[in-house]
């Protein structure tokens, strides 16, 4: 029993410690594009996004549900460690490669890898793997481009038609509040992950008897994440928002907009979509919609690549992780 405790209790902070990752790994999708148009510092960027990614957390638990009983028939205590420890080193590379990859596909390759070495395919839920994960990872890149070249298309057509100073203060004021809802997204979906595998973890080793999320896991998950947001995430911000394309106020406000609309509603429907894919979707549609010689298309590349990596990196790392705990920790 004394051991069942301790493996719980490292659980629990290894989770924390993902969602501290996704934290200041993910902050740029909300602050990359108001810091590269100057309309925030920084430093405000980075405090605004910790708040309201702290308040987002709060929003729902339909993506908690999908992480928690909607990809593995079992999920032990060891597993979900395992997972975590998977979902961290991949957002530790790429970090520090600078790379805007998904931290939440990351968590469920790790929740697949390590839950095959566990009791092998059987042990998966491949159509929630398919429909909660793969599809949605899929669509909703694609969804951000297409809906952030419309509007930037109709932004085009119809609001610069009026003096550039007049437009320039307009989406300056709007991009904040764009922002803004950016980070409270980004809350509303990511912040659910960790509270998916504790949740899991806690049901699995008898703590607690159903699949309600208890409050004190909502308000620690949404507090790590609020801590890792602090931290920043400038080597991936650089890439988001100035690498692909050249911001203005009017495209970031157009990027972030969409972005947060399609965030919103994966979260309704309980899909853990990557807030990263949408964000960069997002600003590839814009920059396309504005002046698509503009985008650097070899960056999108190298982007889908990492990205095509993740669930097998993660899953690989996961599951090695788990074979090797294995034999000296109880499963």
């Amino acid at each position: 029993m004394h051991t069942t405790m301790v493996l719980l209790v490292l659980v629990i902070l290894v989770s924390l410690i993902f969602d501290f990752t996704n934290g200041f790994h993910d902050c740029s999708n909300a602050i990359a594009t108001v810091v590269a148009t100057r309309v925030l510092s920084w430093r405000t960027a980075v405090i605004m996004s910790a708040v309201l990614n702290f308040i987002g957390a709060f929003f729902s638990t339909r993506v908690a549900g999908t992480i928690e009983h909607g990809l593995l028939t079992e999920g032990t205590p060891l597993v979900v460690l395992a997972a975590a420890v998977g979902a961290i080193t991949w957002n530790m590379i790429t970090w520090y490669y600078g790379l805007p990859s998904s931290s939440s596909h990351a968590l469920v390759g790790g929740l697949v890898g390590a839950g095959m070495v566990h009791g092998s395919m059987h042990s998966v839920i491949w159509s929630g793997v398919w429909w909660k994960v793969v599809v949605p990872m899929v669509c909703s890149p694609i969804a951000g481009f297409a809906i952030g070249y419309a509007v930037m298309t109709l932004i085009e057509k119809t609001v610069l038609r009026h003096s550039s100073e007049f437009k320039d203060r307009m989406f300056r004021k709007l991009q904040v509040a764009s922002s803004a809802l950016m980070a409270f997204s980004h809350g509303s979906n990511d912040a659910q992950k960790t509270m998916g595998i504790i949740t899991l973890a806690l049901i699995s080793a008898g703590k607690i008897p159903d699949s309600h999320i208890p409050l004190w896991v909502i308000v620690v998950c949404a507090l790590a994440m609020a801590l890792g947001s602090l931290s920043g995430g400038r080597r991936i911000a650089t890439t988001t928002g100035e690498k692909i394309t050249k911001l203005q106020p009017v495209n970031g406000f157009a990027a972030e907009a969409t972005a947060a609309s399609v965030i919103f509603a994966s979260s309704y429907v309980g899909a853990p979509v990557s807030t990263t894919h949408v964000v960069v979707g997002s600003v590839t549609g814009v920059g396309a919609g504005k002046v698509p010689a503009r985008v650097s298309w070899n960056i999108i590349r190298s982007l889908m690549v990492a990205w095509a990596l993740t669930l097998l990196a993660a899953a690989l790392v996961a599951g090695s992780v788990y074979w090797l705990l294995r034999h000296v920790l109880p499963g």
